[in-house]
């Protein structure tokens, strides 16, 4: 198995697509045709990382974050990020990185998050815009209901909880083929009328190449009319963020005794308590200060998260509870996700948790 066939397995959970426009996810460094011999899974990479992935004989590293955000104009070894580099390029090392993309599938670190806090009936907090096309086909009416379930095959017509999802009118077509043609009906220059099926579906626009194909594929004429559009519309199942529900109300220093347990935390940083039972969590891995608006908006009683700023706590204006519990400490549970993952689609090549601890952000107790 070569670090191609792990990209593109990834691509399948997470597409680049999905990544905020500031993050670096994708191959960092090592050459996509080289087989794989080891997989270190880590939070981060940095030379400690890349030191052990030497010593277990592992020739990739699957991180969380990017060594590298923005561009380098130089690679002397003057920095960490720059000798990490330098020490995986020397040693074959691959670096892998999946990062803002997990966050924001469904299934992706957020979710990690509510599982661990037991969360239920879990929604993303910020849905995506831009990220839905709706393609109009038209298609004889004989050959309408074999064209639905191919495009729907291919991905097409999902829509929450409902799948093969389209809209479909009849109408007439019009053509008149040309000397150079091979029409499926109707003959060369001679006007044709045929009745024709008006097929709407929408779908996530990272399927377009696999649906297109599927439409060529599977439709009778030799030139197939069809339009994309670029919707509004939000895609509920991918964006930052997730909300949901206890399955009992909690006070509010009962459950973050439980945040606390749950994530092995030796402390929170947290606004003012506001009385009231919590029942609706807000949660987002990694800095969060962002949603701070869309937490509150979705009814949350508190938002656990990192990264807060002395005066973005002030937000909270009693509304509600922000617990800010580290950076690290709120993606850890994104390793196991990784490894999971991992684990439970390949059995070709070794598989390792990172031992190193990465959080660079100590505590004096």
């Amino acid at each position: 198995m070569t670090i191609k066939d792990l990209i593109a397995f990834f691509e399948t959970i997470a597409p680049r697509t999905y990544q905020e426009s500031y993050d670096n996810s994708g191959l960092i460094t090592g050459n996509a045709a080289t087989e794989i011999n080891g997989v270190l899974v880590s939070l981060d990479c940095t030379e400690a990382v890349v030191e052990e992935a030497i010593a277990l004989k592992c020739n990739v590293v699957v991180a969380h974050h990017p060594i590298v955000f923005s561009g380098l104009k130089t690679i002397t070894g003057k920095t960490y990020v720059e000798r990490t580099i330098i020490k995986s390029i020397k040693n074959d090392i691959a670096i892998y990185a999946i990062h803002t993309n997990l966050d924001n599938v469904f299934e992706g670190v957020n979710k990690a998050i509510c599982d661990k806090l037991g969360l239920l009936n879990c929604k993303i907090l910020s849905p995506k815009m831009n990220a839905l096309k709706k393609l109009v086909t038209f298609v004889p009416d004989s050959s309408a209901e074999s064209l639905r379930q191919a495009l729907f095959g291919a991905g097409a017509g999902n829509i929450g909880n409902y799948d093969s999802c389209s809209y479909n009118t009849i109408g007439y077509g019009t053509f008149k083929a040309n000397e150079n043609a091979n029409p499926f009906v109707g003959k060369k220059n001679e006007l044709h009328t045929e009745p024709e099926t008006r097929i709407e579906v929408i779908f996530e626009s990272v399927k377009q190449i696999g649906i297109i194909n599927a439409l060529r594929t599977n439709h009778p004429y030799e030139e197939p009319a069809f339009d994309i559009y670029t919707l509004d519309n939000y895609l509920q199942t991918i964006g930052a963020g997730m909300c949901g529900y206890l399955a009992e109300p909690l006070d509010e220093k009962d459950f973050l005794e439980l945040v606390k347990t749950k994530f092995n935390l030796q402390c929170i940083r947290h606004t003012q308590m506001l009385g009231q039972k919590i029942t609706k969590v807000a949660v987002c891995g990694g800095a969060g200060s962002f949603l701070l608006g869309d937490a509150m908006a979705a009814g949350a009683q508190i938002f656990i998260t990192s990264d807060f700023k002395y005066h973005q706590f002030f937000d909270a204006d009693g509304r509600i509870v922000i617990a800010d519990i580290g950076h690290f400490e709120s993606e850890q549970f994104t390793i196991n996700l990784i490894y999971d993952l991992l684990n439970q689609n390949f059995n070709t090549f070794a598989l390792h948790f990172t031992k190193s601890v990465t959080n660079p952000v100590k505590y004096f107790i």
